[in-house]
């Protein structure tokens, strides 16, 4: 299994790397264009757009970790470790449970989009304009991706308890140190 898992990880990073390179390779030859031939390529702001709204949904549904994110917790970690784990369950069902709720009228949304189609990039096997829906469909992915992973860590909380050390405090303490006879306070 964890064979898999880092072929999983190799596989997305690459397949981000990718979409970086391409959208750097895209915003040079837009330079090109609109500098040095001084006639813009249309097509290469729009492209370089929807390649960051895949980086960045793509990034974050299948390569950001737990411990990347930005995360308002001085209570959480102050608090005792059942105190942790029942604020760790209640988050993480609270994420499934919006993310579940909200799917449905989100892919409903996102399907409509199929009507309406990119204004300069086209298909280069068909030369047809993509439709939105295409897009737009990484967001899904996403959804799916965390409700998959929060829906996990709720089991493993479950388990194994709240997590620890993802974001701990150097030299915090979770239960104050007993001051022994001699000890004198500074």
């Amino acid at each position: 299994m964890n064979s898999i898992s880092k072929w999983f990880i190799r596989g997305a990073e690459g397949a981000a790397a990718t979409m970086l390179a391409a959208m750097f390779f895209t915003f040079l030859l837009q330079i090109f264009s609109r500098y040095v031939l001084v006639t813009p390529f249309g097509w290469t702001l729009e492209f370089c757009l929807i390649l960051w709204v895949w980086i960045v949904f793509f990034g974050n549904a299948f390569l950001v970790r737990e411990k990347d994110h930005v995360t308002f917790d001085i209570f959480y970690l102050a608090a005792p470790r059942g105190v942790q784990k029942v604020l760790a369950l209640i988050s993480a069902a609270a994420i499934v449970a919006g993310m579940v709720w909200s799917f449905l009228p989100t892919w409903d949304y996102i399907d409509w989009m199929k009507i309406r189609k990119t204004a300069t990039v086209e298909n280069p096997f068909t030369d047809k304009k993509i439709p939105l829906r295409t897009v737009f469909s990484i967001y899904a992915v996403f959804m799916i991706a965390v409700i998959v992973r929060y829906a996990w860590r709720f089991i493993d909380i479950q388990r194994h308890g709240p997590p620890g050390g993802e974001h701990e405090i150097p030299g915090h303490e979770h239960e104050a140190p007993s001051i022994q006879q001699g000890d004198e306070a500074v």
